[in-house]
């Protein structure tokens, strides 16, 4: 007769539920610049301890050190600084519209503004980006007009997509911005096929791609990694682990046992994981990936370790799912006062010209949303020419299309 106990299933589960205090005691925080920096061009089986481990460069009393140091003159700091509250200003101006009705939905990437505004420094601008719903830091860092960005999401007469995409689903080619997936997970094969593309052609941009860490666990993750090693793609995988999805935690998509970035060795790429909340250390990370890129040494995959402060969208209450103060307990601090914290102790920057910028910001903010509003907004005013939902799909307008246009007047 068989002797054995039952069987147990683990169901992960977050640390705290809603109700409780929030702590973050199992999040191994190491000191700034302990992290080796290998060259670009290493193997990527000698680089396996960076997916184990965190770059950071920022310490605790506000210093850049160690060797992922990127030593980035204050005027590039200052714009990076610049473009991150430019990003929150925006984020927390567009929350208000949605909840005055004026657009359907919004989603905020308070918190996380460094994993896609440092990348808009230390790539070039004609790379292109594939990213997820909280990278609009990306367009904000390269000068896109926020004018248009409110047009998009208002759908008015101004928006540059004409109405055809969701709020936040920019896309600007001429930026390097490809229109966001509402299907999480496209954009890793896309950039990854992007990328071959191009070193198909001998061209010399490359591509990068977001994914939240919960999209991990869709089977684009695997596939655009499959032919991102074999292919050597020019090509940075980057996954924003903000530590929930929706309303699930970091645990279900398989954060309890490995890190994501390790996902990369079974691929024979580098993995790397990165403070995300650290400016300096997402730049010096990119940039080491560009480096590799471009010298087709191949792909990088890069766990950008962050947290999602505000909910998953303006349809989510995650204080149904988690404790009501987790984002200010999150250890890694936020990326905007770090960044302006480490100017400080550098003598370049102030607490004065800090408020001034923010006043500037939040009034050039309100101006571009006047305009905006003033063209219209989902409760009314000027709407995309009813004529231009049949351009832009087909070079050449076949005849039913053209029938049904001129039916509809337009």
């Amino acid at each position: 007769m068989r002797n054995r106990g039952s069987l147990s299933l683990h169901i992960p589960q977050p640390k705290r539920r809603p109700g409780e205090k929030a702590e973050f005691s199992h999040v191994a925080v190491p000191k700034a610049g302990t992290v080796e920096r290998p060259p670009s061009g290493s193997r990527a089986q000698d680089t396996t301890n960076l997916a184990y481990s965190l770059i950071r460069v920022l310490d605790d009393e506000d210093h850049a050190v160690g060797p992922w140091n990127p030593k980035l003159d204050a005027e590039t700091l200052r714009k990076g600084l610049r473009a991150m509250m430019l990003t929150r200003a925006y984020d927390d101006r567009m929350y208000r519209t949605q909840r005055q009705g004026k657009i359907s939905f919004y989603m905020k990437s308070t918190g996380e503004e460094a994993t896609s505004v440092a990348y808009a420094f230390a790539l070039e601008h004609d790379d292109m980006c594939f990213p997820s719903y909280r990278q609009e830091g990306l367009l904000i860092a390269r000068g896109y007009p926020i004018f248009d960005m409110m047009c998009q999401c208002y759908s008015n007469a101004r928006d540059p997509v004409k109405g055809r995409q969701l709020p936040i689903m920019y896309s600007s080619r001429k930026d390097g911005f490809f229109t966001i997936s509402g299907n999480l997970g496209t954009q890793f094969p896309q950039a990854v096929g992007w990328a071959m593309a191009s070193a198909y052609k001998g061209d010399d941009r490359i591509a990068a791609a977001w994914i939240g860490e919960g999209a991990t666990a869709e089977g684009d993750f695997h596939h655009a990694l499959n032919f991102a090693s074999i292919y050597r793609a020019p090509v940075i995988l980057n996954v924003v682990n903000n530590q929930w999805a929706i309303s699930s935690f970091q645990g279900i998509a398989g954060g309890e046992q490995s890190t994501f970035a390790a996902r990369a060795i079974g691929y024979g790429i580098p993995g790397l994981r990165v403070d995300g909340n650290d400016f300096l250390a997402v730049y010096a990370a990119a940039q080491w990936a560009s480096e590799r890129a471009h010298a087709n040494h191949g792909a990088t995959l890069i766990e950008l370790y962050t947290y999602r402060v505000e909910g998953h969208s303006t349809s989510d209450d995650p204080g149904r799912y988690r404790p009501a103060d987790e984002g200010k307990a999150w250890p890694l601090g936020d990326p905007i006062e770090r960044l302006k914290r480490h100017l400080i102790a550098t003598g370049e920057w102030s607490e004065a010209r800090h408020e001034v910028l923010a006043a500037e910001i939040v009034e050039m903010v309100r101006g571009a949303q006047r305009e905006a509003e003033a063209v219209g907004t989902m409760e009314g005013g000027a709407q995309p020419p009813l004529g231009t939902m049949f351009e832009d799909v087909f070079k050449e307008v076949p005849w039913h299309l053209r029938r049904q246009r001129e039916q509809a007047g337009g």
